[in-house]
């Protein structure tokens, strides 16, 4: 499956399928959250967040990827991400793309 940020896959040409999406929630644990507030204090990268971000991007992607698979895509173009704050330490990741069969 290929995936691109791009409308287009240079030498190839698209028939549109439709929109696919993947997302997923993640928090960490008490302990882990509250060294994040102590690192937020004293500044600096929150490693324990950083993982847990690119732990659920990966989980999104792998969801989107599964949804365009169901529909026969061969790629997924125009690929996005967002991410918003659900409640206090946990984060929802949303991976968005079209998905498309070579013509």
């Amino acid at each position: 499956m290929i995936i691109v940020t791009t409308e287009t896959i240079s030498g190839k040409a698209l028939q549109t399928l439709g929109l696919v999406s993947g997302s997923t929630v993640q928090s960490k644990n008490a302990f882990k959250d509250m060294g994040a507030g102590f690192r937020s204090i004293v500044g600096g990268e929150v490693g324990s967040y950083t993982k847990m971000l690119a732990e659920a991007r990966e989980v999104a992607i792998g969801r989107m990827i599964e949804k365009a698979e169901q529909m026969g895509a061969d790629a997924v173009v125009c690929v996005r991400f967002s991410s918003s704050s659900v409640m206090q330490g946990a984060a929802e990741i949303l991976a968005t793309g079209t998905a498309v069969k070579f013509a």
